[in-house]
């Protein structure tokens, strides 16, 4: 930037830059591109301080994408007459008295939000106190009216029109009504996610009339965690409330609460993650860096954990005045923070131990479809009448308890039936079939299981490494003949880098000549493997991961590629004793619900929905 010296005795003919004061409405309109972004931050800001103000009720109305109307009702604490006009005044407000801006606990502080909005837009505000008369005062681009008595049983209407009039430039910038609109229901609620005892309203009135109601969530009563519980079902969905695990975590001062989603529970973009500092929404990516490492063992690059996760600390530990839209966040000590929600997740993961989501079931159940018969129009359909119980009893006893008894042309190739003594009451009950070579059925108390051999034991076998790498470092067996891997001096560069590492593995490596390497050892647990497969894999995992990625989490990758090489295939054949065995591991197993790439491993089917398949519930 270059500066330019005064120009100094020039007089009249002076042609140097003059430095002028901003008059106030340049300022505030200054300071509205800060604070205002679209319409979404405005409602942020209003609805802020109709909670700061105790309000239980909160009633949001806009038209047009909030472009035209934006009305934030509440029945919060109101402000006497003479209050109004400071209120829309710049750097004006009752959150702090400045002495500490380090130590907030209001969501507003700055003082700069009515003053902006009322410098860009049509803003009314109407508000009665307790004990005091209604009143009204009206800004328009920057002009204030005067007060004017008003009627209202109490709290305070914030009506904005207009947005952007006296900006007209910003306008080009705001996307479509309907973008803007969903901008607005994803700022409620986030801060409906944050205050689960107040009840929040939004209604579209584009067009006039009452409009649309297009969320609502009524107070929830109950303790916190029973409340946000009840509150997260609303908004982001039973099935998530269904399918996530409590978390709740403290170290050194900061606490960690929320629900975080299992990991079969997942989603194709990071649309569903919600964090909260001191109950103030916040996009800071630190804290969604630490919610992606927090799952980096059970799901895939291409997978995203739903979570909603609230960290609680004392206000000197945290500077929410980073930026004026407050959606940053600054921690003092931001190792401690990001290990807590790192730690405080895996722990969650490794106590919901085999548990995989119900959408899979569901998702089971809906893709089994009954055959369909062309029917002739006006064509009356039969359905069998529902069998007695001890029809359906005999039934079930043709059926079950295995296939040993059907060897006619119905045996279907299945394994035999295993002994009857296979605990049937354990989670995953019996093994009874395997079927595809792939598929192992069980049968549970109450429905039967479906287990993906490959992707179970995949998961058995990368936390067995896990667990030698952490003990005493993974047995590593000696090849009779070390295999030759050929490969470019490149990728032979990048496995030497980390052939140490690699070692601690159980994989033992040394250069060859050229591009190539020899394999001498690799680990036991893994039994006969592809050692050029083996290479190619973890190859393919260093070059992924750079070198970005703690240690940790590469050795945890690194293992999680060779798992795959010691796990039962696909298409092998197990006997009844090693498929209940596997079922038993799953059972003690941490985080055996899904692989080590975030798909199921087993999907549960209750005997129930399986009867309403077949018409006979």
């Amino acid at each position: 930037m270059t500066h330019h010296a005064p120009h100094i005795g020039l007089g009249p003919a002076q042609t140097g830059p003059i430095i002028r004061q901003l008059d106030e409405a340049a300022i505030n309109r200054i300071a509205a591109g800060e604070v205002v972004e679209r319409p979404a931050s405005a409602v942020k800001e209003l609805v802020e301080n109709a909670i700061d103000a105790g309000a239980t009720r909160i009633a949001v109305e806009i038209a047009d994408g909030g472009k035209t109307l934006i009305r934030v009702t509440d029945d919060g604490c109101g402000m006497a007459p003479d209050d109004l006009p400071l209120a829309l005044a710049r750097h004006a407000t009752s959150k702090i008295d400045g002495s500490d801006l380090l130590n907030i606990h209001s969501f507003g502080f700055r003082g700069e939000a009515l003053a902006s909005l009322g410098a860009v837009g049509r803003l009314t505000v109407t508000s009665r106190a307790a004990g005091q008369d209604g009143a009204e005062i009206s800004v328009t681009g920057g002009k204030m009216g005067a007060v004017r008595p008003a009627a209202l049983n109490g709290g305070t209407v914030i009506t904005l029109r207009d947005l952007f009039f006296a900006t007209p430039a910003r306008l080009k910038f705001m996307r479509t009504d309907r973008a803007e609109a969903q901008a607005i229901g994803d700022v409620i609620k986030r801060l409906a996610m944050a205050e689960p005892s107040i009840s929040f309203t939004l209604r579209d009135v584009s067009g006039g009339g009452d409009g649309r109601l297009t969320f609502r969530a009524d107070a929830e009563t109950g303790d916190l965690f029973d409340a946000l519980h009840a509150r997260l079902a609303r908004i982001i969905g039973s099935e998530f409330a269904d399918n996530s695990m409590r978390i709740d975590a403290e170290r050194e001062g900061f606490r960690l609460t929320g629900c975080a989603g299992l990991p079969t529970y997942s989603r194709g973009a990071a649309v569903a993650q919600y964090l909260f500092v001191n109950g103030r929404p916040v996009r800071d990516r630190m804290l969604l860096g630490a919610l992606r490492a927090g799952y980096m063992d059970v799901l895939s690059r291409d997978r995203h954990p739903v979570a909603a996760l609230f960290v609680e600390c004392e206000g000197a530990l945290v500077d929410v005045n980073v930026h004026p839209a407050k959606s940053e966040v600054r921690f003092r000590d931001p190792g401690t923070v990001r290990g807590l929600i790192v730690s405080g997740l895996r722990h969650a993961l490794a106590e919901a131990g085999h548990r995989a989501s119900s959408t899979v079931a569901t998702g089971t159940l809906g893709a089994f479809r009954p055959e369909e018969r062309g029917q002739q129009p006006g064509a009356r359909v039969y359905q069998m009448d529902r069998p007695s119980a001890q029809a359906r009893t005999a039934s079930y006893a043709a059926q079950a308890p295995g296939f040993a008894e059907m060897q006619g042309d119905y045996s279907a190739r299945a394994e035999p039936a295993p002994e009857q003594s296979a605990p049937v009451d354990t989670p995953l009950g019996a093994a009874r079939a395997q079927v595809h070579e792939n598929y192992i059925i069980a049968q549970t108390k109450d429905g039967i299981v479906i287990v993906d051999q490959h992707a179970a034991h995949e998961r058995l076998v990368y936390e067995r490494l896990k667990r030698q790498q952490e003990g005493h470092g993974i047995a590593a067996q000696a090849l009779l003949i070390p295999e030759i891997v050929e490969l470019n001096e490149g990728d032979c560069a990048v496995l030497m880098d980390a052939a140490e590492d690699l070692a601690s593995l159980g994989l033992c490596i040394e250069p060859f000549g050229g591009g190539a390497i020899a394999v001498r050892e690799t680990p036991a647990l893994l039994g006969h493997v592809d050692a050029a497969a083996l290479i190619r894999d973890v190859l393919d995992e260093l070059t992924d991961q750079g070198s970005s990625e703690t240690l940790r989490a590469r050795i945890d990758a690194i293992l999680s590629r060779m798992s795959c090489h010691g796990s039962i295939r696909s298409g092998r054949r197990m006997q009844a004793d090693e498929m209940n065995a596997l079922l038993r591991e799953m059972e003690a197993t941490p985080m055996s619900g899904q692989c080590n790439h975030g798909r199921p491993t087993y999907v549960a089917l209750k005997l129930s929905d399986i009867e309403r398949l077949f018409g006979r519930s």
